[in-house]
């Protein structure tokens, strides 16, 4: 057993789906191309398209179109030059911007070889080398799944704190079903079984308002989860096989009340990069 639990805290980075990222929502790369470090081009759109919010959304989707053809955290140029390209006014590419940012997709850094920059993502969005294929409400699901993967580590700390043999053979009976699901190449049925884990995990927290919100987090994404896609890098099975031994090793960290071990897993757990972009895909 180690030194008694500390409470930390952790940035969430925006990245996923197996909703863990494990899942997720998002749009990434497709047609326009922007330099890692340079400018980006002017090309034709316009103000006159659409009035007001609608001109706001138009340059969100021409910039969002740019930042699909790019690696996560790659400059896409100033706001003056991805202004100039989506031709609109300062006040349009300002509410633009603000689109842009709270759905996840760009971060501003200040200063010299500052600029606007394509956001990281967050596994559960990105879901490693599967994708979430979401309904319409899928900027609401990669909210909750950065607030979801800001609130893990305080939930494994509660973990080891207060687990009880009976709440870890119930951590051990999500295993079994998540490794039914790796045997039985079910992807949905592994996510599934991966979100309620998860909810046991939640659940043994003292805290009731952390564990409920928690949890409101985990039936909002399930609620607009329409399907699990492969993709054509990895093989689902042997993506979903990895994920499963992570929880694995997640438990029995749990189960030791190896506090640095478990911290590792989760933060492992919602910042494993990606070999391939964001693709889920709104219905």
């Amino acid at each position: 057993m180690t030194a008694t639990p500390e409470r930390t805290e952790q940035t969430p980075d925006h990245r996923s789906l197996w909703v863990e990222p494990d899942m997720a929502a998002d749009q990434r790369r497709g047609s326009s191309r922007s330099a890692g470090a340079g400018s980006v081009r002017s090309g034709r759109g316009g103000e006159g398209r659409a009035g007001g919010s609608g001109r706001a959304e138009l340059a969100a989707e021409r910039v969002a179109k740019v930042i699909e053809t790019v690696p996560p955290g790659s400059r896409l140029g100033t706001k003056e030059e991805l202004r100039t390209l989506c031709e609109v006014s300062v006040g349009t590419f300002n509410e633009a911007l603000r689109l842009l940012q709270s759905r996840g997709l760009v971060t501003v850094k200040p200063g010299p070889g500052g600029g606007l920059f394509s956001a990281e993502q967050s596994p559960m969005v990105r879901l490693g080398n599967s994708v979430l294929a979401l309904d319409s409400q899928q900027n609401d699901v990669a909210d909750a799944v950065r607030i979801r993967d800001a609130l893990d580590p305080l939930l494994i700390e509660d973990a080891l704190w207060h687990a009880s043999p009976a709440d870890l053979a119930g951590l051990r009976r999500h295993i079994t079903a998540m490794e039914n699901a790796v045997n039985g190449a079910d992807p949905v049925a592994f996510v599934h079984a991966n979100w309620r884990l998860h909810a046991a995990i939640a659940a043994i927290s003292p805290n009731a308002l952390l564990s409920s919100l928690y949890t409101h987090l985990l039936d909002l994404i399930e609620s607009h989860t329409l399907s699990v896609l492969p993709t054509s890098e990895q093989p689902l099975a042997d993506y979903i096989a990895t994920r499963h031994a992570l929880h694995c090793d997640l438990v029995d960290a749990l189960e030791r009340r190896d506090r640095d071990e478990a911290l590792r897993l989760i933060h492992e757990h919602n910042t494993t990069p990606d070999r391939h972009e964001d693709a889920a895909e709104a219905r």
